[in-house]
């Protein structure tokens, strides 16, 4: 997985790309730990969708814009908007279908 994103390239990033997934964790949470290891084997498997991943400490007017509930947690946009969040991340499997399901590109 990619190095944490600013706010400025998170931004950037849900208003240029088509498809984009952000994961929103916290350091000491170990689902979170988890559940990064998860994503991460799943994004070498769709290199045409764009992941990020930021820490939610340092970006807490994202939370709020989105109410983002909770860590572990992956925002889905689709064209500019939020489409999804996902908070339980139960498998590598599942996570590949939701984010297929997304980019209908396949």
């Amino acid at each position: 997985m990619t190095p944490d994103w600013s706010l400025v390239e998170i931004e950037n990033g849900i208003k240029q790309e088509r498809v984009f997934a952000l994961y929103l964790y916290t350091p000491m949470c170990g689902t979170c730990q988890l559940a990064g290891k998860m994503l991460s084997i799943v994004e070498k498997t769709m290199p045409q969708m764009s992941f990020a991943r930021s820490d939610l400490n340092f970006i807490p007017q994202l939370a709020e814009e989105y109410s983002v509930e909770s860590v572990p947690c992956l925002l889905l946009f689709k064209n500019n908007e939020l489409q999804d969040k996902l908070y339980a991340f139960h498998s590598v499997p599942f996570l590949y279908e939701q984010l297929l399901k997304l980019d209908g590109s396949k």
